[in-house]
C-alpha cells in the first residue's frame, strides 16, 4: 500500500525570502515546491506551457532525482510504493 503524500511546510511557512542564506532559499524553494505542485494549480498551470517548456520541467526534475537521490530513496520518498528500503 503506497503512503499517503501530503504538505506541511507550506501550512506553517511564512513569506519566502530566497537568496538570504542558504537556509532561507532551501526553505523557499520548498514553500515554492509544495505551492506549485497544488492540483488546482497543475490543472491551471499545464494546459498553458508549450511542448519544450513542459519537456523543461520534466528534464530538470528527473535530473536532480538522478543526480542527487538514490533508487532506494526515490522509492521510498519519491513514489512512497515500499518496494525498497
Amino acid at each position: 500500500m503506497k503512503e499517503e503524500h501530503f504538505h506541511e511546510f507550506v501550512k506553517n511557512y511564512g513569506d519566502p525570502a530566497f537568496g538570504l542564506s542558504r537556509k532561507h532559499s532551501e526553505e523557499a524553494v520548498h514553500y515554492y515546491l509544495q505551492k506549485l505542485c497544488e492540483d488546482k494549480f497543475m490543472e491551471l498551470l499545464l494546459p498553458k506551457l508549450e511542448d519544450n517548456e513542459l519537456e523543461y520541467l520534466h528534464n530538470i526534475i528527473f535530473t536532480l532525482l538522478k543526480n542527487h537521490i538514490s533508487e532506494d530513496e526515490y522509492h521510498k520518498y519519491f513514489l512512497k510504493d515500499g518496494t525498497h528500503g
